[in-house]
């Protein structure tokens, strides 16, 4: 116990001396041998050789870690400066003095700032190469929800290739952009076309691509190369249907005009169809209206036509006949003669026949009664003088039969007014020959240059003319033996009186009564009424009464005109001459 408590101080001051000391004494007391001694002090020293060799070794191997570790760490800034394609970095040291732990200690905050410049140039990496797939499997038509995201090629994170990044993205953008706009243009075109042709467009463009049809969004519409050829097809087909669907609605309008002109149908059964004749003209662009191509129309316009061509062969001949009757209006305004019974058995037959086309028939009608207008036209400025000839005639005969009249100068009713009648007749009768001249000479210059006779009424206007000059002539010579056998009877009465004295007169006796005597074509003295029926038994002529319907009098000439017949009258007229006939 003492012994203990001897060496328990010992115990807070060991060391080497101590130990070796304290072994010294041991073997003291133990009696150990100088050669022992020895021998266990050797190994005692081994034991420590041993002990610090492991040591060295320890502290050997801890440097080589810390010189690979910073050999690491260096290549790792290399590497990742390269990567980043910096060639300096904030942080980094310039110079690798001190010692190995100094330089890890440095390198180590520039191995992080670096670290995390390359996660996030990964990340930016990343965000546009996604992008860059998404647009591109856009444009393929090959996107899909789970794409699993683009690898991004760490070892080139360099500013420069992330440019060229996001340029190649905005170029795809720009694509996609109008890829967009021409998806949305098609798309456009294609609603409008489905408007125009009364065709549903959801229909239509759900079977070009489903996302076509949705409102949801612009961006969700398939804008693949399929998608946009597949749409500009559907676009084109529409086009081409539009196209025909005009061409037949034009035919059919065309066809509806045709038939409401050859049957006049009213303009309320017209505007019925405004819709379908309104685009008889428009290009296929013009014609924009939604449902004005649409197949109901079209049918019911194809149905008008089926019910208006069926009732046209029904109409024609009120048609045909109406138009006849124009003809023969104009016909007998001119003063030409024709037979209109012979034209309208024609008519007849050849609709009977069904060896011509209605539209032909009017057409050709339409056609004849255009030359006769021009013919009527050509012939009114000597129509016109007729006209005033024959009034010219009417008064000269009523003038005669005043001047006759004994009491013409009494204080009757309406006296003063036969003698302002009586005192323009004078001047009226007066420009009779010069009317007829003129009458004679336009009537020559219109036979040559048509090189046919002037036919009035079926008889040669120039014959009826001579034929007045040669009665004018005899009436004019009657007056003139009348008023010499007068003088006369006035000579002889005077004699008498002077022989056997004053005794009334014979011509006094009867002064007092209107002297009527005997006048050509049953006139009196020569100068017959108005107009006279010519040829009445040939003559196929009408005239248009106050009601405006024709009447089937006969043409008629001054009654002071003596009366030939059409072959008298073509006698005196080249047999060479041609003579109008009935159309």
């Amino acid at each position: 116990m003492a012994a203990t408590d001897a060496h328990t101080p010992l115990l807070g001051e060991i060391t080497c001396g101590s130990l070796l000391q304290k072994l010294q004494d041991i073997w003291d007391e133990v009696g150990e041998s100088d050669e022992e001694r020895d021998k266990r002090l050797l190994q005692i020293e081994q034991d420590c050789l041993d002990v610090y060799k492991r040591k060295v070794e320890q502290a050997a191997n801890s440097r080589a870690q810390l010189l690979q570790a910073l050999s690491d760490a260096k290549v790792e800034l290399s590497s990742l400066l390269s990567a980043l394609g910096e060639k300096s970095s904030a942080g980094i040291p310039g110079r690798t003095t001190g010692t190995i732990k100094e330089q890890l200690a440095a390198i180590a905050p520039a191995l992080e700032l670096l670290w995390k410049q390359k996660e996030e140039r990964i990340k930016e990496f990343s965000d546009v190469q996604s992008q860059i797939q998404n647009i591109c499997g856009e444009i393929a038509g090959t996107l899909t929800i789970n794409d699993q995201i683009p690898a991004v090629d760490e070892t080139d994170l360099s500013l420069k290739k992330l440019d060229e990044y996001q340029s190649h993205l905005q170029e795809l953008q720009k694509e996609k952009s109008d890829r967009l706009h021409k998806v949305l243009e098609l798309v456009s075109t294609v609603h409008d076309l489905c408007a125009v042709l009364g065709m549903d467009f959801f229909s239509t463009v759900t079977e070009v691509h489903p996302s076509l049809g949705h409102s949801t969004g612009v961006q969700s519409k398939n804008i693949s190369n399929d998608t946009l050829s597949r749409l500009a097809k559907r676009v084109v087909a529409l086009e081409e249907d539009k196209k025909e669907r005009l061409q037949k609605l034009q035919a059919l309008a065309s066809q509806l005009i045709d038939l409401w002109n050859l049957m006049d149908t009213t303009e309320e059964e017209r505007a019925l169809f405004d819709h379908v004749t309104c685009n008889i003209g428009a290009s296929v662009d013009e014609v924009t209206v939604p449902g004005a191509l649409a197949l109901d129309l079209i049918e019911q316009a194809a149905v008008e036509v089926e019910r208006l061509d069926q009732l046209k062969s029904s109409r024609m001949k009120e048609l045909a006949f109406k138009k006849q009757a124009e003809l023969e209006d104009i016909y007998a305004g001119a003063h030409i003669e024709i037979d209109p019974e012979a034209a309208r058995e024609r008519i007849m037959a050849l609709i009977d026949s069904g060896n011509v086309e209605p539209a032909e028939l009017l057409a050709d009608m339409d056609d004849q009664i255009s030359k006769a207008k021009e013919e009527a036209i050509s012939r009114k400025e000597i129509l016109d003088k007729v006209e005033k000839w024959m009034s010219a005639c009417e008064e000269e005969s009523w003038l005669e039969d005043y001047n006759r009249d004994d009491n013409r100068y009494s204080a009757s009713r309406g006296a003063h007014l036969n003698l302002k009648r009586a005192e323009k007749a004078r001047v009226l009768v007066s420009k009779i020959p010069a009317l007829v001249d003129s009458l004679v000479g336009k009537t020559h210059t219109w036979e040559e240059d048509r090189g046919m006779s002037f036919m009035y009424d079926g008889v040669p206007l120039l014959a009826m003319l001579d034929e007045y000059a040669l009665l004018r002539h005899e009436r004019e010579e009657e007056k003139r033996r009348l008023r010499d056998q007068k003088k006369l009877q006035d000579q002889q009465s005077t004699e008498q009186e002077a022989i056997f004295g004053s005794r009334s007169s014979p011509a006094k006796s009867t002064s007092g009564k209107k002297v009527v005597g005997a006048r050509g074509n049953g006139g009196t003295n020569g100068t017959p009424g108005r107009r006279l029926s010519l040829n009445a038994s040939q003559n196929g002529g009408r005239s248009i009464n106050k009601d405006g319907k024709r009447d089937d009098t006969k043409p008629v000439v001054p009654v002071n005109y003596v009366a030939v017949s059409k072959e008298e009258a073509a006698s005196r007229v080249s047999s060479t001459e041609p003579v109008l006939v009935s159309p």
